[in-house]
């Protein structure tokens, strides 16, 4: 499937500044609970315990998407929902898209 971009009037950095960098720092820490995992794994940790923190950063994933999820509806599909005609309608499927992704119905 090809990944869908901004159009040349659409700006991008929709993402307040403090939302931002939570997001960076929510990131920052599944990064480190995915190399915790490699280490575990390395070290043959528990199975139990490696699928424990494998849930971990599965689940703090999912909320990081949520939140961009959010960021784009409020910015980019407001936006073309405002502006109406087609630039909607796309706007509405690539939506429609991405929440199948995000709910992995596709």
């Amino acid at each position: 499937m090809a990944e869908k971009t901004t159009g040349a009037d659409e700006r991008r950095g929709y993402i307040k500044e403090g939302d931002k960098e939570k997001l960076k720092l929510r990131l920052k820490r599944i990064e480190g609970q995915v190399r915790g995992v490699q280490r575990m794994i390395e070290e043959e940790a528990y199975c139990v315990d490696v699928i424990t923190q494998i849930s971990s950063y599965m689940a703090a994933s999912e909320k990081v998407a949520s939140l961009v999820l959010k960021d784009h509806m409020d910015h980019c599909v407001k936006a073309a929902l405002r502006d109406g005609g087609e630039r909607a309608d796309e706007k509405m499927d690539e939506l429609k898209e991405a929440i199948d992704r995000f709910l992995k119905l596709d």
